[in-house]
């Protein structure tokens, strides 16, 4: 996996099979990063009811494989659980470290956005945890995320503090319009 321009993934639905593979190279970022503010790795079991109760949503959960092996991640939740939030969205995206840096990441966004774009959702938001999060700051940025904020210092994790960044992108038409079922009210 040396040669970045010969490093061939290809992207699917994930798979109810899948969640221990998730599982690992989520549990990487949390004992290791700072993209995500969970402290301690949660089971395959959890990480297997989280991506069925994005499902249930009928919003998207896919996988980055190489072969038959996972090596990255990304799905879309809801942004808040209030009602006045229900047309915004927000994604996650974490890939194995020995695909970092090969495109994994841009593909799986690519795809979310593509997807999220169909299904009458009008703004994503990432939540970026770590302002020297660089990688991912560029990756939003390059598919069209603007920086809207930073929140200094609202995690403590791995002995200090820690800044998260807001970036946001509008899907379909975003505020343009109102969305289908507000026309009609």
């Amino acid at each position: 996996m040396s040669d970045a321009a010969a490093f061939r993934f290809t992207l699917r639905d994930s798979a109810p099979g899948d969640a221990e593979a998730i599982a690992a190279i989520y549990a990487h970022h949390v004992r290791f990063g700072l993209g995500t503010f969970e402290e301690t790795p949660p089971s395959v079991d959890e990480i297997r009811q989280r991506r069925e109760g994005i499902l249930a949503l009928g919003l998207p959960f896919l996988v980055a494989t190489v072969g038959e092996r996972i090596v990255g991640y990304a799905y879309v939740g809801l942004y808040r659980t209030r009602s006045a939030y229900r047309y915004t969205l927000e994604d996650s995206i974490y890939v194995a470290a020995e695909a970092a840096r090969r495109g994994v990441g841009r593909a799986l966004l690519a795809r979310l956005i593509e997807r999220c774009d169909g299904l009458g959702y009008r703004q994503m938001v990432a939540v970026i945890g770590d302002s020297d999060n660089r990688a991912s700051i560029r990756l939003h940025a390059a598919l069209g995320f603007e920086h809207i904020g930073i929140q200094p210092a609202v995690g403590f994790k791995h002995g200090r503090w820690v800044d998260s960044i807001l970036m946001q992108r509008a899907l379909g038409a975003g505020a343009a319009t109102l969305p289908k079922a507000a026309e009609s009210a």
